[in-house]
This record gives C-alpha cells, structure tokens and sequence, in this order.
C-alpha cells in the first residue's frame, strides 16, 4: 500500500528527495570531472540523481515521485553549467530564459495537478497491475526512470553545445529563442484550457480553445520546445547529428505517448473517437 500523507506534506518530501539529488548529483560531479570528460560526468551526475528519486519512489511504492524530474533537471543543469563555465553570453542567457520558462511552467502544472504521495500516475499503475513483480521493477528503473533521463539528456545536447562560444547568426538564434518561448506559451494555454474545462465539466474530453482542432496541442508545446534549442543551436553553423536530439524527443510523443493516451481517452471518454477523427493530432 502506498503511504497516506497529505498534500503539503507530500510537498515538502519531494523537495527533500529533489534536493538530496541535486547534493547528489554534484558530488558524483564533482568526482568525476578532473578524470574524464565534463559532459560524461555531468551524464553520470544526471543518472545517479535518477537513481536518488527511483529509491525514493520504491520507499514510498510510487513511481511518481520522478515525475517533476523531466522539468527540474534541465533548468539546474544549465544554470549550474553556466556557473561553473562562467559563460553568460547572449547565446547562453537566451538558453538559460527559454529553459527556465519552460521548466517553471511544466513544474507548475505538476504541483497544480500533485494529489499527494498517496496518488500515481495511471500509466505507471497499469504497468505495476499488469506485469509480474520483477518485470514491473525492471520496467520503473529502466523505462519509467532512467529512459527519460538519458533522453531529455540527449535532447539537451544542442544547448550543451551552446556553451562552445562559436560564432552565431543572431536571427537564426532569435528565431530558436522565440519558437521556445511560443512553445512553452502554448503549453501553459493549453494546461490552462484543460483545467478549467475538466473543472467545469469532469469526465468529458476537452474540445474548447486550443483543444478545439487539436488533440494534444500540451505535447505539440512539448515538441517545439526542443526543437527551438535545436535552431538556437543551429545558428553557430550546428547542422549535424544533433538535429537527432529533436527527433527522438518527437518520436516518444509521436509513437509512445501520445498513442497511449488515445487508447485511454476512447476508451473512457464518450465520442473521444468523433473528435479523434474530425481533429488533427497535435494543433
């Protein structure tokens, strides 16, 4: 049985799990960095912090406790890299905004939507009821925990690279810059709308606003953002395999999420497959 606490007081044990990460994660840093290359300890940093909350989400029996960290690692990360580089140019400090506005309104709708350490994820649910006690336990470590790092890590390369101090072309890195920003508007629009209409209307699917011609205009918001630090990365002359980075955080929407929730909305939301079909997928 998960352990009964209240909503503040889940609060506070969260932000006590995050920050023993974080002290953590800078230790392994720290040991690290004079031995091998910068980017792979700050890699081995991220996974041992992952490894701190899935303890933690084992303690508790719930495998939400990680669920902030797609939000809060990132904005960290960058600051503390920039801190330690000393580097503040314009490419990094537009980075660094894009980044944070992104992650302070991600975390914000997890805190709005967070019911306490009593409550998990019912994706996370499905898998523990469906498969057998050691598979469940593979599939939190590997695919519910670490996946996620390892990937948000990798679609983070491109702003790594910004930290290079190469020579940028400032409309192309303006243009990044705004299409992060447009991205994180229209997921705080987005989770805005839906709130409101599941407050106003429980149990219905969301069809007003941006939800209206588009199924899941949150996860388009979620897209786009990586793909800004793409073109911000991009205006020093970046056309190579990091434009991978983009693409694979696509593809877990596109293939993995997104299909996901579809399944769950038809089958627990009345005429979820009308709207499905007179609607587009993303916006």
């Amino acid at each position: 049985m998960k352990i009964g606490l209240s909503r503040s007081l889940s609060f506070v044990i969260i932000a006590v799990v995050y920050l023993l990460a974080m002290v953590v994660g800078c230790v392994v840093f720290v040991a690290l960095q004079s031995g091998v290359q910068e980017l792979w300890a700050l890699l081995a940093a991220d996974v041992v912090a992952t490894i701190v909350v899935w303890g933690f989400g084992l303690l508790f029996r719930n495998v939400s406790v990680y669920d902030p960290y797609w939000s809060v690692a990132p904005p960290l990360m960058f600051t503390a890299w920039a801190i330690y580089k000393g580097v503040f140019m314009l490419p990094v400090v537009l980075l660094l905004v894009a980044v944070w506005c992104w992650g302070a309104r991600l975390t914000g709708n997890w805190a709005y939507t967070f019911r306490g350490m009593g409550y998990e994820d019912w994706r996370y649910t499905r898998y523990r009821e469906s498969q057998p006690p050691l598979l469940f336990h593979l599939t939190n470590f590997l695919g519910l925990n670490m996946m996620p790092t390892v990937l948000v890590f990798f679609a983070m390369l491109p702003g790594w690279k910004l930290f290079g101090g190469a020579e940028y072309n400032g409309i192309v890195l303006w243009c990044g810059f705004l299409i992060s920003i447009a991205a994180a508007t229209i997921q705080l629009v987005a989770d805005t709308q839906i709130h409101r209409f599941r407050n106003a209307h429980p149990g219905q699917y969301c069809n007003v606003g941006l939800w209206r011609k588009g199924r899941h205009p949150n996860y388009f918001g979620e897209m786009l953002m990586w793909w800004g630090v793409w073109v911000m990365y991009a205006s020093g002359g970046g056309l190579d395999w990091c434009i991978l980075c983009p693409v694979a955080m696509s593809a877990l929407f596109l293939l993995v999420s997104i299909p996901m929730m579809e399944r769950r909305q038809r089958k627990n939301k009345p005429g979820y497959e009308e709207y499905r079909k007179r609607t587009r997928m993303l916006i």
